[in-house]
């Protein structure tokens, strides 16, 4: 029997490519409902009308939830009734929140501290919140806010009763809404030269359906309070940028660098050098369990971690870094990139 058998799932922010990409897998299953939980009707109309064209005989099993995480009473009417959460709400996009830090504190921060309080009040038995490589080692408010949404998550499933609390932290999610590829696509299409920041940024790359699977893997195998991430390879964007070229027609030669944009930095990591001295390694992923030591601090001035400064952080420049044949592969077999090929309509 499924353990989503019967059980109502809430995804917050759910109209996203995540969001999406939970329905794709898990409508036509044996889970009695999904609720999509976000702020925006125009989006929440084109996912009903979409999924009622693409699924009607399951498509009734979505309920629509306007609310913000902002506001800690829409969650709390939307809660009721919920036995798991994905907590997928997030300003992401790294210009916009340097640019606007506090709007990224308000959704990122608050936004979860709300979800989580909503979900123990409400009996939640799990909650999976959606975190990000840009956490580890953090130079940007978007990286920022997202390490306090982790702390915050930590400290919650410490006090959380029956409510498992876990993270999932992931590096860039290839198509997803905002992300460089469709952006990439759109201007090969018009005849434009491709833009990138900086030919040697590495970064991790992994596709939607690996979200979700890591999503699902902390669920069905995180403790309380677990960091988890998947162990991702990696790519340098050049390399990024000429598998798509080679895909969609666009010339390489005239890639255009643009130089590197407010807060990016030239790697991300999965994994602190600090995180990686207790890692726990479950195969394809790493758990990293909470630090749940009291607040008695005088104990651990004589008490010391002598093998941290022997432990390498897992970053996206000393993971497995794919070649050019490897990243197009890998990019090809994207639904979102057939679709693109083959000129049906993307909708995320």
């Amino acid at each position: 029997m499924s353990v989503f058998k019967d059980k109502t799932l809430l995804i917050t922010g759910g109209t996203g490519s995540f969001g999406n990409a939970v329905l794709n897998r898990f409508l036509r299953t044996d889970i009695g409902e999904i609720r999509i939980f976000s702020r925006d009707e125009k989006k929440q109309d084109d996912m009903r009308h979409d999924f009622q064209a693409r699924m009607p005989e399951v498509a009734n099993k979505i309920k629509f939830y306007i609310g913000d995480v902002r506001n800690k009473s829409t969650l709390k009417y939307a809660m009721k009734g919920v036995d798991y959460v994905f907590h997928a709400a997030a300003l992401k996009q790294v210009p916009s929140c340097e640019f606007f830090p506090m709007e990224a504190v308000k959704t990122n921060v608050i936004g979860t501290d709300n979800t989580l309080d909503a979900a123990i009040d409400a009996g939640v038995k799990c909650v999976i919140c959606l975190s990000t490589d840009k956490a580890a080692y953090p130079i940007n408010a978007m990286g920022i806010t997202k390490a306090i949404e982790e702390k915050i998550a930590v400290a919650k499933s410490r006090l959380s009763g029956d409510t498992k609390i876990c993270c999932t932290r992931y590096g860039n999610v290839m198509c997803s809404r905002g992300s460089v590829i469709p952006l990439w696509i759109d201007q090969i299409r018009k005849g434009n030269p491709i833009t990138l920041t900086e030919p040697k940024m590495t970064r991790f790359i992994m596709s939607l359906e690996e979200a979700v699977d890591l999503v699902l893997f902390a669920f069905e195998n995180g403790k309380n309070g677990d960091i988890l991430v998947q162990k991702a390879p990696a790519c340098t964007i050049q390399t990024q940028a000429e598998a798509v070229c080679e895909l969609f027609g666009g010339k390489k030669e005239e890639i255009k660098v643009i130089g590197i944009r407010h807060g990016e930095k030239m790697y991300e990591t999965l994994l602190t050098k600090e995180e990686a001295a207790k890692a726990i390694d479950m195969g394809n992923f790493y758990a990293v369990p909470a630090d749940n030591r009291d607040l008695n601090y005088d104990k651990y001035f004589k008490e010391g971690d002598t093998k941290r400064a022997l432990i390498e952080e897992f970053n996206s420049n000393n993971t497995r870094i794919l070649n050019l044949e490897e990243t197009k592969e890998k990019i090809a077999s994207l639904q979102y990139i057939q679709n693109e090929l083959n000129g049906i309509p993307n909708l995320v």
